[in-house]
């Protein structure tokens, strides 16, 4: 029987399509000379069924894989010997004339062995899933189709490809039996791909044929049933399938380098599962992995088989491969739809509590979306750049962002100066901060390193390992963020002031003014860069608590857990933030619970807020716990940077001044006064009282910390006041939005024409706030970022202290009239980061008496203990106290150094260095506390990352 064909149907709990299955096997237009049935178990009907249609089925336990049903009908086919074996699943529904179609390609081309045909979902009809089937790299199963495209005859050419699905495939019974059937180790998924690979290197040709259709309800993929070899991990197993392919296939001098890729991949696919909450599948994928490698004789043992039956090299079969680069573009189309979900979900708030109030009597029903049409869409696609230059608001936010960027030209290249202290040669210096528990600084110290470390060295790590282009990212980019954010915050809140939201030009003046307050304030020029991150960042932390107000339950703890993570990276640079949000967050639970009697008792009404302000201290455990017990607290009210911190008084906090290198101050008023001018529209009063309530606690915050005095060991200053200054800024801008669109949409009538005079006037003095704003940072302003410090320590002193530790200078600044100071250099010097950790640490009384007695009374004795201590140099900068100099000179064991300022005046210790001078000891609580952070991390990163259902979407 030369052209003779069998059907083999295998079957388990279909009985809802095996119906339709039956009568497209009967509709064929091809004969079909027998049918061959197997079900593997079934509990309901599906037996029976196929029993009625074709007579004799084979029974067999639901534990039999799909390749021994498979192989169980081979055998039943024995003795007819057909020439070609036609697999059916029990979800796969043929069109009449699918089986002529194969079978027509099959007599055009008489080197193809295995065929297959276009596979369209079922019960849709009209959605492609497959036209031949291949795997990337990663693991990947890949169609070459786009998600949900539809089949308008685009891919209905006949052509060569690496498998084909076994729902419709055609095969010849020889080349079946000859390849050994299909893996027994693939019992369920990933067989097909594995049975073409293996299949096209023992030279026999795969064929997609899209003229023959079947539809597949893909019914075990999507989770739609289970079986007991699936469970409830259909991913465990499908994930498992790919590896396997992968690893048993691939060519041998790339085994290596497959092994170490899959293993790294599963980690990242892992860590992507968890972000978008999916925590079953990425401890599938975690197992599948663990399965196969604790298995390496079934890997090697399936290897050997395939290079037994092998004819073709395996490098000719790369063209049926999936190229190389594919994984790359799935990994970023991963990463936007992650960003545009994350994006999208706190602007939903105003559109839920819109519909919410809708549906309420009077409320005009539900709202419903109206979805553009495709010819809609085709224009909108051609007409983006005429409608972008007729667009005032679009030109005029491009214009402010390129005008932005201009006047960040400072930052373009390494900066230091103001409070901006030296960079770090290099990321890992951060990380070394970061994870010490005892620092080599001065003579040791445990005070822990800034909060503000850990995102400064993640940043960057990303940025190729440059602390300058980390800091330079961080103050180029925080004018657009600033902007970015604002505009987000200002559109959701328009939209719950009124439904129509705020006009687009109200949007643009609120955000560019906002988007400016690190700049104008003074932040910027004075290197304060913790003020400048919190004030790019304050806008996003706002629209994540709108959050909060969310009708669902669930969504308001998701918004709990962004906001959480949003000011725990705020508060890092700005610790007064969580103190301000704290307070803030007592004072509007005191109103909810005033205005809306009962609603405090609702858990999920006041747990969120909780939880949001609880995660902060958890996070930052490392920093602030050990600086307690360090006695460093002062470190909890002390903004990033060098010290003193400025001081503000109520002029500069109204204004929004926080260094003497901000714009003018009448800028500051300005913006006040259109705050203030917002109470006078009625139809927004509520929520303009509303930011001025915010702003009235941070003005409080303010006056309260303002009168605490910090004593450090170095210096005096005052608690950090920057944060509260930009979050008073914040709240003006928001209070001065809002009136303008409630003075637009109130009045009518006669008073028409005065409102429009009043408007015209706010108007003209509100534009002076931005434009002045932004001329001014772009002719230049004032910075001090390319300020620079001569330290007055000669260049051989600071190659031999990069050395080592021990390798210690010890620099003596002042004079005996007026009073002498003392600082230890070790290393590079003092970098971002460890300036706090040296103004933090508590004054050595043992080194002062030693350093004391050096500059009043030098002996041999007071030599052998800087010796002691790490002290190779000893160092006067100019001008140097000459009675000083004297001493030291005179004193045995100093033996004079060179200088190259002829008045500073250096002088060696000439005695043996203790190599462990400044160690310290492990802090096992530190170590701890760094565990519980880093975990504490990905949890709340995963709990806010918004849900995808990814098996729903496939």
């Amino acid at each position: 029987m030369n052209s003779s064909v069998a059907a083999l149907l295998v079957s388990h709990d279909g009985e809802r399509w095996l119906p339709a299955v039956i009568e497209g096997l009967r509709s064929q237009t091809a004969p079909i000379d027998r049918v061959v049935a197997v079900d593997t178990g079934s509990k309901d009907g599906s037996a029976d069924l196929v029993e009625a249609a074709f007579g004799a089925v084979e029974r067999v336990s639901g534990a039999t894989t799909f390749p021994a049903a498979v192989a169980l009908g081979l055998e039943r086919l024995a003795a007819d010997a057909p020439e070609w074996i036609w697999v059916l699943h029990d979800d796969a529904n043929p069109e009449p004339g699918a089986l002529e179609a194969l079978l027509a390609a099959a007599a055009a081309d008489p080197d193809a062995d295995v065929l297959g045909p276009k596979l369209r979902e079922w019960p849709s009809l009209k959605r492609l899933l497959e036209l031949g089937v291949t795997i990337s790299g990663t693991g990947r199963r890949e169609t070459g189709l786009e998600r949900g495209e539809y089949d308008q005859g685009q891919h209905d050419e006949v052509r060569t490809v690496l498998a084909v699905n076994t729902a419709g495939m055609l095969v010849r019974r020889s080349v079946l039996e000859e390849l050994g059937g299909l893996d027994p180790q693939l019992p369920i998924f990933g067989n097909d791909l594995d049975f073409g690979w293996r299949a096209a290197t023992a030279g026999h040709k795969t064929v997609i044929v899209p003229q023959a259709v079947v539809f597949h309800a893909e019914a075990a993929h999507r989770g739609v049933r289970r079986t007991p070899i699936t469970g409830r991990h259909t991913h465990y197993q499908e994930r498992r399938a790919a590896l396997y392919t992968l690893l048993v296939n691939s060519q041998a001098r790339r085994l290596p380098f497959q092994v170490v890729r899959l293993g790294f991949g599963t980690v990242l696919r892992v860590i992507g599962f968890l972000l978008v909450r999916s925590v079953g599948e990425a401890l599938d994928e975690l197992a599948a992995l663990v399965s196969l490698y604790s298995s390496p004789r079934e890997i090697l043992a399936a290897r050997r088989t395939r290079h037994d039956r092998q004819v073709v090299a395996a490098g000719d079969v790369r063209p049926l491969l999936a190229p190389a680069w594919l994984p790359y573009r799935h990994g970023l189309d991963f990463l936007g739809d992650l960003v545009s979900a994350a994006t999208n979900q706190a602007q939903d708030v105003a559109e839920r509590r819109r519909a919410v109030a809708a549906e309420r009597p009077g409320g005009g029903g539900p709202a419903r979306p109206v979805r553009p049409s495709d010819d809609d869409m085709l224009e909108e696609d051609t007409g983006v750049l005429a409608r972008f230059l007729t667009n005032p608001v679009a030109v005029g936010l491009a214009l402010f962002v390129v005008l932005a960027l201009v006047g960040a030209r400072a930052a373009f290249g390494p900066v230091t100066g103001g409070a901006l202290s030296p960079l770090p040669a290099g990321a890992a210096d951060w990380w070394r901060l970061q994870v010490e528990s005892w620092h080599p600084l001065g003579q040791g110290t445990g005070v822990p390193a800034p909060a503000y470390v850990l995102p400064l060295a993640l940043l960057a790590t990303l940025l190729g390992g440059s602390p300058d282009l980390a800091m330079g990212a961080l103050l180029v980019l925080a004018v657009p963020v600033g902007l970015w954010g604002a505009w987000r915050f200002l559109r959701v809140v328009g939209r719950l002031v009124a439904p129509a939201g705020a006009p687009r030009w109200l949007l643009f003046w609120g955000s560019a003014t906002y988007a400016l307050v690190p700049v104008t304030s003074g932040a910027w020029g004075d290197g304060r860069f913790g003020t400048v991150l919190v004030a790019a960042l304050l806008p996003w932390v706002a629209h994540a608590a709108l959050g909060f107000a969310d009708p669902d339950a669930d969504r308001r703890w998701r918004a709990a857990w962004r906001t959480g993570l949003l000011l725990t990276l705020g508060t890092a640079f700005a610790p007064v933030a969580w103190l301000f949000a704290a307070v803030l967050g007592l004072v509007v639970v005191a109103a909810a619970t005033a205005v809306v009697r009962g609603a405090m008792k609702d858990r999920s009404v006041w747990g969120p807020p909780a939880a949001a302000l609880g995660v902060v201290p958890v996070l930052l455990s490392p920093w602030w716990i050990p600086a307690l017990t360090r006695g460093a607290a002062e470190a909890l009210l002390l903004d990033a940077g060098r010290l003193p911190l400025p001081t503000l008084d109520t002029l500069n906090l109204l204004t929004g001044r926080v260094a003497d290198t901000g714009a003018p101050g009448w800028l500051g008023l300005v913006l006040a006064v259109l705050a203030l001018l917002a109470l006078v529209p009625r139809f927004t009063r509520i929520p303009v009282l509303v930011c001025w309530i915010v702003a009235l606690v941070a003005a409080v915050c303010a006056a309260v910390l303002g009168t605490v005095t910090l004593d450090l060991a170095a210096t005096t200053t005052g608690a950090g006041l920057s944060f509260l200054a930009v979050a008073l800024q914040g709240a003006l801008v928001v209070a001065a939005a809002i009136g303008a669109q409630g003075l637009a949409a109130s009045g009518s009538g006669t008073r028409v024409s005065v409102r429009r005079t009043v408007a015209v006037v706010v108007a003209a003095a509100a534009v002076t706030v931005p434009l002045g704003g932004l001329a001014w940072f772009v002719v230049g302003g004032q910075d001090r970022l390319d300020d620079s410090v001569d330290s007055g320590i000669p260049a051989y002193m600071v190659q031999s202290s990069m050395l080592g530790d021990a390798h210690g200078i010890l620099v003596i600044r002042g004079d005996v009239e007026d009073g002498l100071t003392y600082t230890v250099r070790r290393g590079d010097g003092v970098t971002l980061g460890e300036d706090e950790i040296l103004a933090l640490t508590g004054e050595d009384t043992s080194f002062t008496r030693v350093v004391r007695a050096l500059v009043a009374r030098p002996t041999a004795e007071v030599v052998d203990e800087l010796g002691r201590q790490g002290i190779e140099y000893v160092v006067l900068p100019s001008p140097a106290d000459g009675n000083v100099a004297a001493g030291l000179d005179a004193t045995a064991g100093l033996v004079q150094a060179s200088a190259e300022d002829r008045s500073t005046r250096a002088w060696q210790v000439d005695r043996a260095l203790d190599p462990g001078a400044v160690d310290g000891p492990r802090s096992w609580l530190r170590i701890a506390l760094l565990v519980l952070q880093g975990a504490g991390i990905v949890v709340v990163a995963v709990l806010c990352a918004p849900t995808t259902n990814r098996r729903a979407d496939a």
